[in-house]
């Protein structure tokens, strides 16, 4: 049962200060307690642009980590499930879609810098989850974000699009994704 917000700030300003900041200490021992007091007290301006550089090096040691599985698709499938882990811890804190979509974007790059004989695997689930994340970042572009920045994305998201359905078209969500973004 949640405290109403009257009565918890009546009783933190019955608080010494002391006994405030080793609140806030204690509480920001938690990873997501401190990026939510970075993001939105102790660095407002670049906070976010912090937790991205971290997230973005986290991704790349996720890529340096080798994964078990039988083929390559499937370790680049375990691979791929790590790094969208990754990119939602990210995104619940920041709310920002332009990072988000820039991390995305990187995750994307990483995948389709892999040689084209990854792609169409039948069994694997590779394609099914580069779709996915295709997918996201398209909506997220088209969507959420300014229409400024789809002509940034634009050229990016249409080479993507291209290999996948050039390598991958018999899967449903490869398939129903669109030619080109124009």
């Amino acid at each position: 049962m949640s405290i109403p917000k009257a009565i918890l700030k009546e009783q933190l300003q019955q608080l010494s200060k002391t006994e405030l900041v080793t609140m806030v200490l204690k509480l920001s021992t938690k990873r997501y307690n401190y990026e939510y007091l970075l993001v939105n007290f102790l660095d407002p301006e670049s906070g976010e642009q912090t937790l991205f550089d971290e997230a973005k090096e986290a991704i790349e040691q996720l890529n340096e980590k080798e994964y078990k599985g039988r083929t390559t698709q499937h370790q680049l499938v375990k691979k791929l499930n790590a790094c969208t882990k990754r990119i939602k811890e990210f995104t619940v804190e920041t709310k920002n879609k332009k990072l988000e979509a820039d991390l995305i974007l990187y995750v994307l790059e990483l995948q389709f810098e892999q040689p084209t004989k990854v792609f169409g695997a039948r069994f694997s689930g590779y394609d099914y989850k580069v779709a996915l994340l295709l997918k996201k970042l398209i909506s997220l572009v088209s969507k959420k974000l300014h229409p400024d920045y789809f002509v940034d994305y634009q050229d990016v998201i249409n080479t993507f699009l291209n290999k996948i359905h050039h390598t991958s078209n018999r899967i449903n969500t490869v398939y129903e994704l669109p030619a080109s973004l124009s």
